[in-house]
């Protein structure tokens, strides 16, 4: 019987991103077991996820994240965009000012996905494409946008980072 009702559920799972229309959704493949830790080696990461290292919030989710994908460090690396060698060259013409602006994630076929769809991605390359797939599920993706369209404007202001980052780059606290 649990089999019966596990077998519905996941390959009703497996075909929610074919109602999704983004083609962010559609890429996003689930996996269960996939899990890697952040590396600083040569080799080139199938995901590439821009995050802020001074946002406490961002830190927490990306450390989640290295955590669960800890067994397979080829397929993504954790680029954080506060350290001081960070060139936007590198990631698809990515500034540090744009990366600021809001989630970008590069998936392994080198498109740039931003916002939402960037945490469908970044969240299918884990293992979470389950969650990935619900944030972008149509009758809930309006409510997405405008939720992280809050978060993106006001994280620095929430985190205590307002007024050194409104021109050139963030530098943490010191006091």
């Amino acid at each position: 019987m649990f089999s019966k009702v596990r077998t519905c559920v996941v390959s009703g799972l497996s075909r929610l991103p074919s109602c999704v229309k983004s083609s962010a959704a559609v890429s996003v493949t689930p996996s269960l077991c996939r899990h890697q830790h952040r590396t600083f080696s040569s080799k080139c990461a199938d995901v590439k996820v821009l995050y802020d290292g001074l946002c406490p919030i961002c830190v927490t989710e990306i450390r989640f994240l290295q955590f669960l994908q800890r067994n397979q460090p080829e397929k993504v690396d954790f680029i954080d965009i506060s350290l001081p060698g960070y060139d936007g060259e590198k990631y698809s013409g990515i500034s540090y000012e744009m990366a600021m602006e809001e989630m970008h994630v590069i998936d392994e076929k080198d498109e740039v996905h931003r916002g939402i769809p960037a945490f469908a991605v970044m969240y299918g390359a884990v293992g979470l494409g389950w969650l990935g797939r619900f944030m972008m599920w149509p009758p809930l993706r309006p409510y997405m946008d405008k939720s992280y369209a809050i978060f993106a404007k006001n994280r620095l202001k929430w985190t205590g980072r307002g007024e050194e980052c409104s021109t050139g780059r963030c530098e943490k606290k010191t006091q």
